[in-house]
């Protein structure tokens, strides 16, 4: 039952036996998880002004507060990003290195926060790189699978293989364990994050931390794959790390109401969003964010998204759906041609003509 918050006694109205009733409105008070945005999230040229007043976007500096209301709505879901003004050391360990012809792989861990775990990780450092030679650097992120970063590495799906293919291509790549996958054990009670998601974005920031210091890598030409669970994070932690020059996303999302017909339990799990559940009672409506906002919040930045046709994880018409106004974000920045959907007519995959087209915008944006 609604809440009564307010009774109006104006105006009066005269009954049918002269008598005056009293109008009383009850006005609806905000269910636990009801979200107070009050924006379609397919609505991204409009803003809310510090009144809570609708305002056109008309230019980019109009962007960035719809920009950072959609950052707002992302942390209130997923927790907020922890301090990173105190980083410390990333204490690099290395405990196995390979040669090969094209590159050196070196088994590796580094601190996540002080007094915290270490993520471990491959590196690829490419035969090419030599002293005094910086290169462009790729942070490769792996889908649902209980081996971890190995199968981004090439020890897997060859369809999953784009950590190595990338590294024999040229670029210096970083291949993490997302937590509670490879060796990279994780309950996801660590009270510092509210989600295993915001743990994730906070440990891929630690992996752009540590490319940037690498004497091998340019600093400024470093970007993100990642194919489903990958695909997500790769889009998650672009949007809150602007170091991330270009983005690839492999059958990695779909606005809430079109994943599984708007069932989204599968996102509120401790390794995703539990708020989804315990807040927002799986109700996609009740959402303060969803994926038209963090496709758009990625823009002006090269992002290319391979989609299939018959993904039965993400919904392809969902896609279509969020690409078309995305792409307003994009045409509002003269970036159209940065935004690139491909529909592959396949099941789940990362087929190896997607992910050709994908390696050769990445060389666009990293190798001009």
């Amino acid at each position: 039952m609604s809440n009564l918050l307010s009774i109006h006694a104006s105006p009066l109205i005269r009954g049918s036996a002269g008598m005056f009733l009293m109008v009383v409105v009850y006005i609806a008070a905000p269910s636990r998880g009801q979200s107070q945005h009050h924006l379609s999230h397919s609505q991204l040229l409009i803003y809310l002004d510090d009144q809570g007043h609708e305002q056109p976007v008309i230019t980019t500096e109009d962007w960035a507060h719809r920009r950072k209301q959609i950052l707002e709505g992302m942390q209130e879901v997923m927790g907020r990003l922890p301090d990173r003004s105190r980083l410390p050391p990333l204490d690099v360990k290395v405990t196995e290195e390979i040669q090969t012809e094209d590159f050196t792989r070196r088994s590796l861990s580094f601190v996540l926060k002080e007094g915290q775990h270490r993520i471990p990780a491959y590196l690829f450092i490419p035969t090419s790189a030599t002293p005094g030679k910086r290169l462009p650097a790729m942070l490769a992120l792996h889908q649902t699978t209980a081996t971890g970063k190995a199968e981004t590495a090439g020890m897997g799906k060859p369809n999953m293989a784009y950590g190595l293919e990338l590294a024999r291509r040229g670029y210096v790549v970083l291949c993490p364990d997302y937590p509670s996958f490879g060796d990279y054990p994780s309950d996801f009670k660590d009270p510092a994050y509210a989600s295993g998601t915001m743990l994730g974005i906070f440990g891929h920031m630690r992996c752009v931390d540590l490319l940037q210091s690498l004497p091998e890598v340019d600093p400024q030409r470093i970007g993100v794959i990642g194919h489903s669970l990958g695909g997500h994070n790769a889009m998650f932690v672009a949007v809150f790390d602007e170091r991330l020059k270009v983005v690839v996303s492999s059958c990695g999302w779909t606005p809430f109401a079109d994943y599984y017909g708007g069932k989204i339990k599968g996102w509120s799990s401790p390794r995703y969003m539990p708020r989804i559940s315990s807040v927002y009672n799986l109700d996609p409506n009740q959402m303060p964010f969803d994926f038209y906002e963090v496709v758009a919040a990625i823009a002006p930045r090269p992002f290319f998204s391979n989609s299939p046709l018959h993904d039965h994880n993400f919904d392809v018409g969902g896609v279509r759906k969020a690409e078309a106004e995305a792409r307003k974000v994009y045409e509002l920045f003269h970036a159209a041609d940065s935004f690139r959907v491909r529909y592959p007519d396949c099941l789940h995959d990362f087929p190896p003509e997607v992910r050709a087209e994908a390696y050769a915008f990445i060389d666009s944006v990293l190798k001009p």
